[in-house]
C-alpha cells in the first residue's frame, strides 16, 4: 500500500494535462467533480469560491468538527482561492485569473463577470466550460433530472407503484466527466487550431443523451410495450439476487449460455431446467427467453442458495464463470482489499479530516497512476495565486486581505 509517494505515481511533470491552468467557479458534484479530474491528471486548477466557502463547503458526510468529507473528497489536488464574490474588486481580480488561466469551468449562472462573451472579447482563445441544470437556463440537479430521465418509473419492487429513486448522483457523477473530457477535447483543439471554445453543458441533457444512447427512447417512440419495474432483475438477460443460508445476498448474471450452463450445474438444477424448456417449447441460450421466465428460474436456483453459507457459495462461484459479487455495505467495501490493496488508492492525510485511503482516476499511465494530493481548505491558496499568476506584491495582497476583498488562510498541518 502506498503511504507517501512511490514508484507507481505519474509524475507531475509528465501528467497528461502538465502545464494545463484551470479556474474553477462551482459547487456540488459535477462542475466540482469536473475539476478534481483535471487536477489529477496533471492541470493545475484553482477553484474559486467565497469567503468562508460554497453551498456544499460543509456538505454531509462531515467529521464530529463538521469539516466535509464530502468537500475532501471531490476538491482533491486543487487550490482555493477565496474572495468576496460581491465586490467589483474581487470581481475584477477572478476575471484576471481566469484571463490568465484560459480556461474556465462553471456552474455558476447570471455572473457578468464569468459571461464568455465578455471574457472572449479579453482573451479569444478561452476555454469556457458551462455546465447549466437545463438547456434553458432554469435550474435543476441530479435527483429532479432523474425523476424527468424516467428511472425511477422502472426501478424498485415489481409489486411497488410508486417511482424508486437511486443514490447514486448518476447524472452528476456523468456531466462532471462529460465536463473533464470538454475541457481536454477544447484544450487539443486550441494547440492544433488556436481557436478557444464555448461549451455549455445542460445537465439535462447528460440524463437525456443516456437514455437515448440506451435505446429507451427509440423503444417507447416506436411503440414497444412500456417498461415495468423488475426488482433486482437484469431487464432482458438474465440476472438476480439470492439469500445464502446464513443471511448474505448475492448478485448473479448469466449473460451468455455458457454462463447460463455453469449456473445450472452448480446448483444441481441442469435436468430440471431442461425438463422445464421441454415444457414451455423454449430454448434458455436465448437471454431474452431467459429472462422472461426469470421467476420459475430463480424458484430452482434459490434453493440452493439457501442451503450454503456464503462462505461456500462464494467459493463454489468462483470455480465458475457465473458472474456474481456478494452485497457489501461502505463499511466492508472499506476494509476490502479491492480497496486497501489497490494501487490506484494511496494513503492520504488530509487536514482537518484525517488519514484514509482515496483513490487516484480509475486509469493508469503506462503502468502508474496520478498522485493523490489533498483538498485545501477555503482560502488555503489565494495569496499565492495571487503572487504567482497576476504579480501582486505581499503589500498588495495584505491590503486587499484587510479590506476582506479576498480570504487568506494559513494552511494547518495533517
Amino acid at each position: 500500500m502506498n503511504s507517501t509517494a512511490s514508484t507507481d505515481e505519474l509524475p507531475s511533470s509528465t501528467a497528461p494535462l502538465a502545464g494545463v491552468r484551470v479556474v474553477e467557479v462551482s459547487s456540488f458534484v459535477a462542475a466540482p467533480l469536473c475539476g478534481m479530474t483535471l487536477a489529477a491528471l496533471g492541470a493545475d486548477v484553482i477553484r474559486v469560491d467565497p469567503i468562508g466557502g460554497a453551498a456544499d463547503y460543509r456538505r454531509w458526510p462531515v467529521t464530529d468538527d463538521n469539516e466535509s468529507i464530502y468537500w475532501a473528497g471531490l476538491n482533491k489536488g486543487k487550490r482555493s482561492f477565496a474572495a468576496d464574490f460581491r465586490n467589483p474588486d474581487a470581481q475584477n481580480l477572478i476575471r484576471d485569473l481566469i484571463i490568465d488561466a484560459g480556461v474556465l469551468v462553471t456552474n455558476a449562472a447570471g455572473r457578468s463577470w464569468l459571461d464568455y462573451d465578455e471574457l472572449a472579447a479579453i482573451r479569444p482563445d478561452l476555454i469556457h466550460v458551462q455546465v447549466l441544470g437545463r438547456a434553458d437556463g432554469t435550474g435543476a440537479v441530479d435527483y429532479t433530472v432523474n425523476a424527468a430521465a424516467g428511472f425511477p418509473q422502472v426501478t424498485g419492487a415489481e409489486n411497488v407503484s410508486t417511482p424508486v429513486n437511486h443514490v447514486l448522483p448518476a447524472w452528476d457523477v456523468s456531466c462532471g466527466l462529460y465536463a473533464a473530457l470538454s475541457v481536454a477535447s477544447a484544450v487539443y483543439r486550441r494547440e492544433i487550431t488556436g481557436a478557444g471554445t464555448k461549451v455549455v453543458l445542460p445537465l439535462e441533457d447528460v440524463a437525456f443523451a443516456t437514455v437515448g444512447n440506451l435505446g429507451y427512447i427509440a423503444e417507447a417512440q416506436l411503440g414497444r410495450p412500456l417498461r415495468e419495474k423488475v426488482g433486482n432483475s437484469v431487464y432482458g438477460t438474465y440476472g438476480a439476487d439470492f439469500a445464502t443460508s446464513d443471511g448474505a445476498r448475492f448478485m448473479l448474471v448469466a449473460l451468455t449460455p455458457r454462463h447460463f450452463r455453469d449456473l445450472t450445474e452448480l446448483t444441481g438444477t441442469a435436468e430440471a431446467v431442461a425438463a422445464l424448456e421441454s415444457a414451455l417449447g423454449v430454448d434458455f441460450r436465448d437471454e431474452g427467453t431467459r429472462f422472461e421466465h426469470r421467476h420459475v428460474l430463480n424458484s430452482l436456483f434459490g434453493a440452493w442458495f439457501s442451503r450454503h453459507t456464503a462462505d461456500e457459495v462464494e467459493t463454489a462461484l468462483g470455480g465458475t464463470s457465473v458472474l456474481h459479487e456478494r452485497y457489501r455495505t461502505f463499511a466492508e467495501l472499506a476494509a476490502d482489499p479491492r480497496v486497501t490493496d489497490n494501487p490506484m488508492f494511496h494513503k492520504l492525510d488530509q487536514p482537518r479530516i484525517g488519514s484514509y485511503h482515496a483513490p487516484s482516476t480509475p486509469m493508469s499511465f503506462d503502468g502508474c497512476y496520478p498522485e493523490v494530493r489533498p483538498a485545501p481548505a477555503n482560502g488555503d491558496d489565494t495569496a499565492e495565486v495571487l503572487t504567482e499568476h497576476l504579480g501582486l506584491t505581499d503589500d498588495e495582497v495584505d491590503a486587499l486581505a484587510a479590506s476582506g476583498t479576498i480570504r487568506i488562510s494559513q494552511k494547518e498541518p495533517a
